[in-house]
């Protein structure tokens, strides 16, 4: 039996066009950091900076390629579009706003400033992304979960809101708010470390804890927003991944050879199951029941 295409709407070049911008601004950015050019010096520690490159590894390896190939299944009237566009504008919306406000300003030495435009236009421009998308997405109906995969997510997403609270940040947050804090992060880049508690506890904690729990009450509002945050997440984990790598390479103490192991498995995992999530937008025309023939007169 020969299989149809999947059906596709009318093309959204704007949605197309925005993500081809995406991407490469992602990429420009990407490429004269410390990774390749060195042209963009961050206001950062070393450390730091060895996450750096694992964010424009990422970026240039992961993030752009799949704007431009999302942006072709938007030019293309594609039904996957929208919601996948999601994901790497949340992403980049999440890293470059760190990059822009987080540097160590009047403490160490940089040039960030001079390329903010670059790093702003990554940021509006990943918001102009997610509106496009998620006015696309205000007519589409939800996204075809079985019950069990609701909950089997609602879990997952509850499970990342408490790590992201009680595994990553809360001996951190404890730590910096006493008397005499000894945290390496929080001595040595406490604007990025602020940032990255505001964003972690403000935004993605609560995110995924309100997620999480539609599903589980099986609300239909909180399927396609569940899955953009979970392709967020994949693009994420190998962004935190690559970190590790990049900290192992430089000798960096923080970053054992296990952890950066163990970050990689777990990118991949949540990577797979965000796929999995996202399968049935991909399902072909020929599982679509046929339409009855007209009768002949």
């Amino acid at each position: 039996m020969t299989r149809t295409p999947v059906e596709h709407a009318a093309g959204d070049r704007g949605l197309a066009g925005l993500l081809v911008a995406e991407a490469t601004l992602v990429g420009s950015s990407a490429a004269l950091g410390p990774l390749l050019l060195d042209v963009l010096h961050y206001r950062t520690s070393a450390s730091g900076l060895d996450q750096i490159i694992g964010t424009d590894l990422t970026a240039l390896a992961v993030v752009s390629p799949l704007c431009l190939w999302i942006g072709r299944l938007a030019r293309d009237g594609h039904p996957a579009a929208p919601v996948l566009a999601l994901a790497p504008a949340g992403f980049s919306i999440y890293i470059w706003t760190q990059l822009l406000v987080g540097s160590e300003w009047g403490r160490l030495p940089g040039n960030v400033e001079w390329f903010s435009p670059l790093l702003l236009g990554v940021v509006g421009v990943g918001v102009a992304v997610a509106v496009r998308a998620l006015r696309a997405l205000r007519s589409r109906a939800p996204l075809a979960w079985s019950r069990r995969q609701e909950r089997a997510t609602g879990v997952l997403l509850l499970t990342v809101s408490g790590f992201v609270v009680v595994g990553i940040h809360l001996s951190q947050l404890i730590d910096a708010l006493g008397d005499h804090p000894v945290g390496v992060a929080l001595l040595s880049t406490p604007n990025a470390f602020w940032v990255v508690k505001a964003m972690d506890l403000g935004l993605v904690a609560p995110a995924a804890l309100i997620l999480g729990t539609g599903l589980l009450r099986g609300r239909s509002w909180a399927k396609t927003p569940a899955a953009a945050v979970l392709g967020g997440y994949g693009l994420l984990g190998w962004s935190v991944a690559a970190m590790g790598w990049s900290m192992v390479r430089s000798g960096a103490g923080e970053a054992p050879l296990s952890l950066s192991i163990a970050a990689t498995a777990v990118a991949a995992a949540v990577s797979g199951y965000a796929a999995a999530l996202y399968r049935p937008l991909f399902r072909s025309a020929a599982s679509l029941p046929l339409p009855r023939p007209l009768p002949t007169p």
